[in-house]
């Protein structure tokens, strides 16, 4: 049976404990298909006063979390999980998709720091982690939320987390197009109808309509997904 393992580096590990225990991900832990950690960056630090962060050399506005921590809270998380590929979650990183989402789905332990203030020490990037990514194209406060991201998406990619699997192969993404429209009952409301085609039992009629509508969205909404390279499953 395929097990994935995250340990989550943050200083506030608060933040994890009501989405990791409602729905897909409570059940995939309970079944034991995926394992979550949480750690407290603080406990890494040799300060009396838990500092995990301080002045920039050569100034600058805000302030920077140091590599000594970090550096600590990975090498105690590796004790557990030697194989655990370490990753940095920050606006400076590549960008995480659907192809790195089943890149690392085949991994057996990942571990994850949440940057915070106005970034880390450059020395976690370069000595410290495996890889460096973003969620997308904004900043956020910290790196805690863009974990939920990362985790919930390649959690349901590890076999028997998602029920029905054949899903995965329909969604966003998974053949370098959005997803087709979906629709169900009732058949007619407010004058707002279904389209014909899917009520006809057609299989075959069903099935290029919805390429060709997965076509049409992805054009309107995503057009730099049709320049580049299919996103999806590795072959």
């Amino acid at each position: 049976m395929k097990t994935i393992r995250f340990d989550i580096i943050t200083i506030f590990p608060g933040m994890f404990a009501s989405p990791f225990n409602e729905s897909i991900l409570k059940r995939a832990q309970e079944q034991g298909l995926v394992h979550i950690a949480v750690h407290d960056l603080r406990a890494y630090t040799l300060d009396k006063h838990n500092r995990v962060d301080d002045y920039p050399f050569g100034g600058g506005a805000g302030m920077v979390m140091g590599v000594e921590p970090i550096d600590r809270a990975v090498e105690a998380v590796k004790q557990q999980a030697p194989a655990a590929h370490t990753i940095l979650l920050s606006p400076a990183g590549k960008p995480f998709d659907q192809a790195k989402a089943w890149q690392l789905a085949q991994k057996e332990s990942i571990a994850l720091i949440c940057g915070r203030y106005e970034g880390v020490d450059e020395r976690v990037r370069e000595a410290v982690v495996d890889e460096d990514l973003s969620v997308g194209d904004y900043v956020l406060s910290g790196g805690e939320i863009p974990a939920m991201v990362l985790v919930e998406a390649v959690s349901r990619l590890v076999p028997g987390v998602i029920g029905d699997e054949t899903c995965l192969d329909e969604e966003s993404f998974s053949k370098g197009l959005l997803e087709y429209p979906q629709y169900t009952r009732p058949r007619d409301y407010k004058g707002w109808t279904v389209p014909d085609v899917l009520t006809s039992g057609d299989h075959k009629k069903i099935r290029a309509w919805q390429q060709d509508e997965a076509l049409k969205k992805t054009r309107k909404n995503r057009p730099d997904l049709l320049g580049g390279k299919p996103q999806g499953e590795p072959e």
